[in-house]
């Protein structure tokens, strides 16, 4: 590798981690909105999400450049790949925060109350973005294939907080658009989990060279 690709990559890479950051930033404060309430919050984050697609073009484009300077092969060609796939991931769970935060607003007058599970689903999906990235950056599969895993457990939140949901609104007719409106901030908040999934699967590519997508028996157990 040349010493002006190896300067660049690690550019790159601190570009990755800091938009990963605010990602995972505005994942907390979109259900934090959700929770509290909070419309200024909530609107402060729909608000932000233009800065998201900026960044997501920012990347892109210093990735193509990259391909275009330096015309890397192997590991640094799959790399950039790589993270031009995290890049995509990550500007749409800014999309689906951005959702969450829209949901907010219509649970926020009257306001309906939040299922406490919801934080606990939270913490594991960004506990999850940031070990895929984590896999990333230190080119740990081990990790990647850990964080797949572990997907299975944001699936089970989100399978309770629906029937909790779905028993809510078969308490009052009333309970229908509200509970419909938890329904869908509840499946974009798994949906979140699905990218940080995405993301680890790449990083197994990008260090093993194993395409596991749709191959749950690839992954393999601890």
């Amino acid at each position: 590798m040349s010493r002006h690709l190896e300067r660049d990559l690690e550019h790159l890479q601190k570009r990755i981690i800091n938009f990963a950051g605010l990602v995972e930033e505005v994942i907390y404060k979109a259900v934090q909105a959700l929770q509290e309430h909070n419309n200024p919050l909530a609107e402060e984050i729909i608000e932000g999400d233009a800065r998201i697609d900026e960044i997501e073009n920012e990347v892109t484009e210093e990735c193509l450049k990259l391909l275009a300077l330096h015309q890397p092969v192997a590991t640094d060609l799959r790399r950039i790949a790589t993270t031009l796939m995290i890049t995509t991931d990550l500007e749409r769970m800014g999309d689906l925060a951005k959702h969450i935060a829209e949901a907010a607003l219509a649970l926020s007058v009257p306001p309906v109350p939040i299922p406490n599970k919801m934080a606990k689903m939270t913490d594991v999906t960004t506990s999850l973005v940031r070990q895929s990235l984590d896999a990333f950056v230190n080119l740990d599969s081990k990790l990647a294939r850990r964080v797949v895993r572990m997907d299975d457990e944001v699936d089970r939140y989100n399978d309770e907080l629906i029937a909790e949901t779905i028993a809510y609104m078969k308490l009052n007719p009333a309970n229908i658009e509200p509970g419909v409106m938890l329904f869908t901030a509840t499946r974009h908040l798994e949906r979140i989990a699905d990218h940080a999934t995405n993301i680890a699967e790449d990083v197994i590519y990008l260090v093993e060279g194993d395409i596991v997508k749709h191959r749950p028996d690839a992954i393999g157990n601890e």
